[in-house]
């Protein structure tokens, strides 16, 4: 499948009550032991599934909700088909080397958030 779904997030106003919330329904273990306070959310069973996390907002420009992202080979090249395509890029990308991605962010023509990462060589 070309561009699988590889992660998703969920923003919120009280982070550690919506880490509860889902692992009390879901029974996924919640780890947020990080510097980053980021809340990584261990879904998968065998090959179903993927990984996420949750954070808090932090400023008026951020909001609750959801956001999914894509796994893509050319992260500089997908952002400018979505702006191409009529959406707005909202994060030109940076690299993330501990974990070994470069991650970017689009809005799509109705204001949805999507996210798209790049394997890039893992470094700490």
């Amino acid at each position: 499948m070309a561009n699988p779904i590889v992660h998703f997030e969920i923003a919120a106003k009280d982070a550690e009550r919506l880490r509860a919330f889902y692992a009390s329904v879901f029974d996924w273990p919640i780890n947020a032991d990080n510097p980053m306070n980021y809340a990584v959310a261990s879904t998968k069973e065998g090959d179903l599934g993927i990984d996420g996390g949750f954070y808090e907002v932090g400023d008026e420009s951020d909001r609750p909700g959801v956001r999914i992202y894509a796994q893509v080979e050319n992260l500089d090249a997908t952002l400018q088909k979505a702006a191409d395509a009529g959406g707005t890029i909202v994060n030109p990308g940076f690299d993330m080397p501990a974990v070994g991605i470069r991650i970017g962010a689009f809005l799509d023509p109705e204001g949805n958030f999507f996210g798209a990462v790049q394997p890039i060589p893992q470094g700490g």
